[in-house]
């Protein structure tokens, strides 16, 4: 019983740092990629977007193929039985689907004209459309450490934004970001309720979410981007940085799903914070498009703090808390 208690703690620590490496490398990598002067043409952010779908559907038919003990038959069964044969099932991830694509595309705007460390603190905001999605659709009760946290999260995230200019690019950036938190809690919380309704695992409600992601990704390609697309081709202005950012962004929704199952909020936070306080100093002293501010400083740590607090569950007096 030890070993198996020291193994879920190791995989949670292991789900943790994998977490934070994703987000941080993911948030500096796009920034940089969108940024980096090179010779040609710059990557069509919406070629990669589809490039990641594509890849999290062949990770997750992977993981389906491990669960059927690397049977191929029950692997085509179980897809077929799942996805084919459940049309109203899958049809109901379309929605999710299409504003995950939306975000995704949307992120890609958003670091292509704000800082990595301004992006990722407003960013968070996503905590606070996530918990009043939750309230309205999953009829969630929130404590008052949430309630809490949730003003806090707000204060801070408006100190962040001070020093933004108004007009110009940063503001494009900051939309982005808020249209981008707006859909990540609408998203976000509509999954949680399917995957409450149905028996299904995640892996295979991740290909239907992947399945309509490269759908709607490549009409959104044709749409942004066919003129360009005539030119110079799909992978126009790929380098290994490009497909360095598509692997980053294919894993993230894996890496959330694991860290969901073997860590609990609290780390989750955790895992935030360090994410934003890494990129701050990365965005500092390595990309250097950002100073900070004692004002951006003090917002980061109110982020920072809300974050902990919302994951923050008080147990009773008297009642050991379990790891």
């Amino acid at each position: 019983e030890e070993k198996s208690e020291e193994m879920s703690t190791n995989l949670k620590y292991l789900s943790l740092g994998i977490l934070v490496f994703q987000t941080t490398s993911l948030v500096l990598t796009m920034r940089y990629s969108r940024t980096l002067k090179g010779e040609g043409p710059r990557y069509l952010s919406s070629t990669a977007v589809v490039i990641a779908e594509l890849l999290k559907i062949l990770a997750c038919v992977l993981l389906v193929y491990k669960d059927s003990k690397c049977n191929l038959r029950t692997l085509n069964r179980v897809l077929h039985d799942e996805i084919l044969n459940k049309p109203m099932e899958t049809l109901k991830l379309a929605i999710p689907s299409g504003i995950y694509t939306l975000q995704n595309n949307l992120l890609y705007v958003a670091l292509s004209n704000l800082d990595a460390a301004t992006y990722q603190v407003t960013y968070q905001l996503k905590i606070l459309t996530t918990a009043l999605f939750s309230v309205s659709m999953l009829s969630k009760k929130l404590g008052v450490y949430q309630w809490l946290s949730l003003v806090i999260l707000m204060t801070g995230v408006a100190f962040v934004q001070v020093n933004i200019n108004r007009s110009g690019s940063q503001f494009v950036g900051l939309a982005a970001v808020l249209i981008a938190c707006f859909s990540s809690g609408f998203a976000g919380v509509y999954f949680e309720k399917i995957l409450k309704e149905t028996k299904q695992s995640v892996w295979i409600r991740n290909i239907q979410l992947g399945f309509f992601g490269s759908i709607f990704g490549l009409m959104g390609v044709y749409i942004y981007d066919g003129e360009q697309l005539s030119k110079n081709g799909f992978f126009q202005g790929y380098n290994k940085l490009t497909w360095v950012v598509v692997v980053l962004q294919a894993l993230g929704g894996l890496v959330i799903a694991a860290v969901i199952k073997y860590a609990d909020n609290i780390l989750k936070g955790f895992a935030t914070s360090l994410s934003i306080i890494l990129s701050t100093l990365i965005s500092y002293f390595w990309l250097q498009d950002f100073v900070p501010t004692s004002v951006f400083f003090f917002g980061a740590v109110l982020v920072i703090a809300a974050t902990f607090l919302y994951g923050y569950d008080p147990k009773p007096a008297g009642n050991p808390i379990k790891a």
